[in-house]
């Protein structure tokens, strides 16, 4: 295995081999002044086109660091520091980085940092190594572009008295200049063409509330720009829907999901749009951009992590995660809770995977995978499928069993696409969903009966019960009351069956079932009593989702 690196394209070759010469570069606006990373081709900031390369000092803060124990990477020795450094010039963008020339036991949050380059074939990668001046005391981390307290503030109202109302229309279209082998980034097409539609249909951008694409994905095929998530990253929209994926009826899909959300309520003017930009792709790759002599060229989002050890999500979790217990007093017992619940509820289930006795003393000396998480902090992979069957309200009276209704969904991007440019101490994607929400339906936190909380890692379930409300933000530690109010005789049950990290990895299907068979009064030894409400949500750093169900009875 060979060490893996981006995939270099004309837009974004600047970047890895500027460092040819020592000097850190990066995108920055000419307007608002911003400095802007990943690179695009708009600000996402103000709207403008008007970007330019700038060259740094190369020092910034130690904004994030996780000490990798478990996953290999070629050339390097475990442990290994991955991190993120806050930029002097901008502290709102990150990079994610490997620390070199440092114990990994002499980090701290905080710590003044400058850059030092290592060449691989034809990329440099800025590394970062402590300053040799280092202040008194570290650095308070700066706060993000979107701080949490804001992102509530930022929830498109309700559309209508109506949960689902409205038919649609086709109100705008627009295109880029086509042509053979333009050699451009294809997201700046996708954005030519998009703004040429708002302006067609009489919009702005700021009406704009949902993103729909066909078919979404990477954009080494030539088929895609890199779906919904480039574009939004791009243009900031903030779409209360989005859709995005190649299982639908063709590119015509994407329009045919847009008038079904725009009839339900989930968004007023969806913005679909489809990219090609096979000629350039088959050009570059004749001239050898797509990689060759045995090396991994990443691309999308992982392209900018994945060279530097950041090769799963437990690399940018871990860091989200160090800097919820530097800022709240949180510790990995904290997170133990939450583990040992999830092995106490899956004893009582038949069909879990891990259903031994856990004391805090096992998870505490568990392996550690990547700091803080340990063994019990990961979900378990397995082999298995769930299945949900979701069925029109008028055929209750056909159905075999009571329903499980849909109270409310939950479903707006607010928070970051990229990963380490996002929510700094909570799972990104967990507070704009979580306030959408509680916008549609007149229920509140104290209604909520069991909660069936994504747990890909312990801390997804953390960021979940905060986002939601059923605690402040930084109250996770009080709230649990080690272990007891998330107990199923406790003030809000949890993952009821074990959940991700004792049932099994089944990416939060298993959530809606457990949730299903709960309000049914089906979950046998494991049964919370009178759950009548539930609440369920899904993704761990990726857009996620989440739904209120309840019954009648």
């Amino acid at each position: 295995m060979t060490q893996p690196l981006p995939l270099v394209l004309p837009w974004t070759e600047w970047y890895w081999t500027s460092g040819a010469d020592g000097k850190l570069r990066v995108q920055g606006c000419s307007s608002c002044d911003a400095l802007i990373h990943p690179s695009k081709p708009i600000c996402h900031l103000c709207g403008s086109r008007d970007l330019a390369v700038r060259e740094l000092s190369g020092r910034g803060t130690l904004f994030g660091f996780t000490i990798n124990h478990h996953f290999p990477f070629p050339g390097v020795t475990n442990p290994f520091a991955v991190a993120q450094v806050a930029l002097e010039e901008d502290p709102r963008v990150k990079l994610t980085t490997r620390v070199v020339e440092a114990e990994p036991d002499t980090l701290r949050l905080g710590m003044a940092m400058e850059v030092v380059f290592e060449q691989v074939d034809d990329v440099w990668l800025p590394l970062f190594r402590p300053s040799a001046q280092q202040p008194a005391e570290p650095a308070p981390l700066p706060e993000d572009e979107e701080p949490v307290e804001r992102i509530r503030t930022l929830v498109r109202p309700r559309l209508g008295t109506r949960k689902f109302e409205d038919d649609a229309v086709l109100s705008g279209v627009g295109a880029s200049k086509v042509g053979r082998r333009q050699m451009v980034d294809p997201l700046s097409l996708t954005v030519d063409a998009c703004q040429a539609a708002v302006a067609d249909a009489g919009l702005t951008m700021a009406d704009i509330d949902g993103l729909s694409t066909y078919p979404g994905g990477g954009v080494e095929s030539g088929f895609s720009e890199g779906g919904v998530t480039a574009l939004e990253a791009a243009l900031r929209i903030r779409p209360t829907w989005y859709n995005g994926g190649g299982e639908t009826f063709g590119p015509g899909g994407s329009v045919i999901a847009a008038m079904l959300a725009v009839s339900a309520g989930l968004a007023r003017h969806v913005l679909c749009f489809r990219t090609l930009w096979q000629s350039s792709q088959e050009t570059l790759a004749r001239q050898g951009y797509f990689g060759g002599g045995g090396r991994m060229r990443i691309g999308g989002d992982m392209g900018w992590g994945m060279p530097f050890g950041a090769t799963s999500a437990a690399h940018l979790l871990a860091q989200t995660a160090n800097r919820y217990m530097h800022k709240y007093g949180a510790t990995r017992e904290t997170l133990g809770w939450i583990a040992l619940n999830q092995r106490a509820n899956a004893a009582l289930n038949p069909t879990a995977v891990y259903r031994d006795p856990m004391t805090m003393d096992d998870y505490l000396g568990a392996r550690m995978v990547t700091t803080p998480f340990g063994l019990y902090d990961n979900d378990v992979p397995i082999d298995g499928s769930i299945a949900v069957i979701v069925s029109a309200a008028d055929a209750v009276g056909d159905l075999a069993k009571p329903p499980v209704r849909i109270e409310a969904v939950g479903t707006q991007l607010i928070e970051r696409m990229e990963w380490d440019q996002s929510t700094s101490t909570h799972e990104p994607q967990v507070f704009g969903p979580a306030a959408h929400m509680w916008t549609r339906t007149d229920l509140r936190p104290d209604d909520v009966d069991v909660a069936l909380l994504y747990d890909g890692f312990s801390f997804n379930c953390l960021s979940w019960l905060e986002g939601l409300g059923f605690c402040g933000v930084g109250e996770a530690k009080d709230f649990l009351d080690g272990g007891k109010n998330i107990a199923r005789d406790g003030v809000l049950p949890l993952n009821t069956n074990g959940g991700q990290l004792s049932h099994g990895r089944t990416h939060g299907m298993g959530l809606v079932q457990e949730a299903v068979l709960q309000l049914r009064k089906e979950a046998g030894d494991r049964q919370v009593h009178g759950a009548r409400t539930a609440v369920v949500s899904s993704g761990g750093l990726t857009p996620s989702g989440v739904l209120l169900l309840r019954t009648d009875s």
